[in-house]
């Protein structure tokens, strides 16, 4: 029975040859993405074991060997973060970290290829100003979490690294980021995980959908040609393993391909920033259970479906003969989807307190909506049809209504996956665009992304006099607008907000773009970057409100920050290295979107979802929408050869929906006399 299914599979004419290959396709979409998504979750354990080192200051002292000095800060060039390691040895035993063959000594630095790139192209006033010395190697791979990895390593005197507080460690780390507490760089891993379970899950969703339908490809020939070998002896054994055996060629076609089709696209899945930062492509490896599970699960898989897609062909070999209309679709199928919309429209206006409060509420009612989609999918195609039908003034409209009308979950089975996919990815645009424009980063033309700002705090050493500040050398840069200092609150209660700078109504008005000082106001108390947090960043106005200090006395209060608005990012990055080579302690400056980026980087990848699933999964349902409809016309060549002897002309036919099949005869309109005498010789009676 074996070599017997593979013949009616390979010698069964351009139809059997057509649903394998189709088949085939389908289940290869379905092992490529499976192959991705899996890939991926490895990808970024190998990415975050190569972040490893750089958490090096919460690494466990051993007490053995020369300790080395380490400092860890983040600095940024054109919106990308630099990531600057800046170390000391205290002896000939200190640790070096991984991919450079030694610690370099004061005045030299190692860089990844991507940052030596950059020094190569950009001004120095810009970037390579920055950094004490001259470049003596290259990082290696085994230290680069990305090919696009912006890491330098310095190499400084201890006496300068004791100034800039840094720690003193014994072992470079070598462990997990995610596994350690405590750790400040580094890939969210179960966050990824779920991400890209997320997107496996909506992108298996319409795959399986279109590996269903492709398995019903031809499914009435199908079960008339399993119903004839029924009805000459065939067990319902046998059946089964013919269709087994037809199943397990195609998915086992397709499971290669599928492996062809992820090695072939992998380059490309390595380029996708799902963690900002893309893969090197040998990071998307496979593990052998991850290959044996993928191998063995996917043609199983098939044989489930075809077997469930001919079932009726286990029962009874006459059951394919008998096709009596299905029972209409109840319209308590619309309570799923009538509830999902009224409690979303409930909670219009009544938002929940709480994030979790939100989440079950709001994901409750899509998740309705969904299922009720699916639910009331058919009714809804019985009550269209019949309107359709009852309205119809064409014989073409006519038989395309009274078809859908009786079979309409057939109808609505070709284009349920269809549905879903535009109502998965219209939800996700909508939700991700809309939370990346209210929680995403700035405009880049807005105050938020164009001023700079450098910050003075008391733990990260004296600080500095106002004379000290190079206001001058920030002013004659092309593209400064200005540059601001800002003084500290006397206020130890600064009202609610905490605003810890105060400056004086006539510096505000000369700046403008930061907003306003309250009515009858000499000085007002601000943040220190002059914008705050992003509720604030958002406001095109902002009105400072008063602060109880003389004008006079500004000026003798401490510096809190310094405040740089720029016109270029040429002027922004030339700010940028003026303040750092002033003020080398602390946090390097940076606006307001560049901190906010790094708290954005989970919405970016939200982000990178949505993009993913809409550009994979409408493609994936108008294939199984346009196989459905290719199966329905092979289905209906018998019913509609009939329809053309009786008369009825091939424009006709031709303008009817391509729906699925009809289990029974229709009644003819009473214009046709070959309807009428058609009608006399149908057993199936009247509609």
């Amino acid at each position: 029975m074996i070599r017997f299914g593979l013949r009616l599979s390979l010698a069964g004419g351009r139809e059997a040859a057509t649903r394998l290959v189709i088949i085939a396709a389908a289940v290869a979409l379905g092992v490529g993405m499976l192959l991705a998504t899996v890939a991926g979750m490895n990808a970024v354990d190998a990415q975050n074991q190569r972040y490893a080192w750089l958490n090096t200051a919460v690494a466990p002292d051993t007490g053995a060997g020369d300790p080395l000095l380490w400092s860890l800060r983040e600095d940024y060039y054109h919106g990308d973060s630099i990531g600057r390691v800046e170390v000391a040895g205290l002896g000939p035993g200190a640790p070096v970290p991984p991919g450079i063959p030694r610690l370099p000594a004061p005045g030299e630095f190692y860089v990844s290829p991507a940052l030596a790139d950059l020094l190569r192209t950009a001004p120095p006033a810009e970037l390579g100003d920055r950094f004490p010395g001259h470049q003596v190697g290259v990082i290696g791979r085994d230290a680069l979490p990305s090919p696009d990895s912006l890491l330098i390593v310095i190499g400084r005197t201890p006496a300068d690294l004791e100034r800039l507080e840094a720690k003193r460690v014994t072992q470079i780390m070598t462990t997990d980021p995610s596994d350690c507490a405590g750790c400040v760089v580094g890939i969210d891993g179960d966050g990824m995980t779920l991400v890209l379970s997320v997107v496996a899950a909506a992108l298996l969703f319409p795959v399986l959908m279109f590996i269903g339908t492709a398995t019903r490809l031809a499914a009435t020939r199908r079960e008339q040609r399993f119903a004839a070998l029924r009805l000459i002896g065939a067990t319902p054994r046998q059946i089964s393993l013919i269709s087994a055996v037809e199943s397990t060629l195609a998915a086992a076609i397709g499971t290669v391909a599928g492996f062809a089709l992820f090695f072939a696209l992998r380059p490309g899945i390595a380029a996708i920033s799902f963690t900002s930062d893309p893969f090197y492509p040998a990071d998307l490896s496979l593990t052998v259970s991850d290959t044996l599970l993928v191998a063995l699960g996917i043609p199983a898989g098939a044989v489930a479906a075809a077997w469930l897609a001919l079932r009726r062909v286990q029962i009874s070999p006459l059951g394919v003969t008998r096709r009596v209309t299905p029972r209409p679709p109840r319209a308590w199928r619309l309570i799923p989807l009538a509830a999902g919309l009224a409690e979303l429209t409930y909670f219009i206006g009544r938002r929940p307190e709480t994030s979790n409060q939100q989440i079950v509420a709001y994901l409750s009612g899509f998740v309705l909506i969904l299922i009720g989609l699916v639910l009331a999918g058919p009714w809804l195609t019985m009550a269209g049809a019949r309107v359709l039908a009852g309205r119809a003034s064409r014989p073409a409209t006519l038989i395309a209504g009274r078809r859908l009308a009786d079979d309409p979950r057939a109808g609505f089975r070709s284009v349920s996956g269809l549905i879903v996919a535009l109502f998965v990815t219209s939800v996700a645009s909508g939700v991700i665009t809309t939370y990346v424009a209210n929680r995403g980063e700035p405009r880049t033309d807005s105050v938020a992304a164009t001023s700079l700002s450098k910050f003075f705090y008391p733990e990260d050493g004296p600080v500095p006099a106002a004379d000290q500040v190079p206001a001058a050398e920030l002013a004659a840069i092309p593209g400064v607008r200005s540059v601001t200092i800002v003084h500290e609150n006397p206020d130890r209660n600064p009202g609610e907000h905490g605003w810890q700078g105060v400056i004086t109504c006539a510096e505000l008005e000369r700046l403008a773009v930061f907003g306003t000082c309250a009515p009858g106001a000499q000085v007002v108390s601000v943040f220190p970057d002059l914008i705050g947090p992003r509720a604030f960043s958002l406001e095109s106005s902002i009105e400072w409100e008063a602060a109880p200090v003389a004008p006079a006395d500004v000026d003798k209060q401490p510096i809190v920050s310094v405040v740089v608005d720029t016109t270029s990012r040429s002027a922004f990055e030339r700010a940028r290295t003026v303040l750092i080579k002033a003020f080398p302690q602390g946090r390097f400056p940076a606006s307001v979107g560049e901190w906010e980026a790094n708290s954005a980087q989970l919405i970016m990848q939200f982000q990178q979802l949505a993009n993913v699933i809409m550009l994979c999964s409408l493609p994936i349902a108008g294939c199984s929408l346009a196989v459905s409809v290719a199966g329905g016309l092979s289905d209906r060549k018998r019913p509609f050869s009939m329809l053309r002897l009786t008369g009825v002309q091939l424009r006709t036919l031709r303008g009817s929906s391509p729906w699925r099949r009809s289990y029974r005869c229709w009644s003819p309109p009473p214009w046709r006399s070959a309807w009428a005498s058609w009608r006399r010789t149908c057993s199936c009676g009247r509609n």
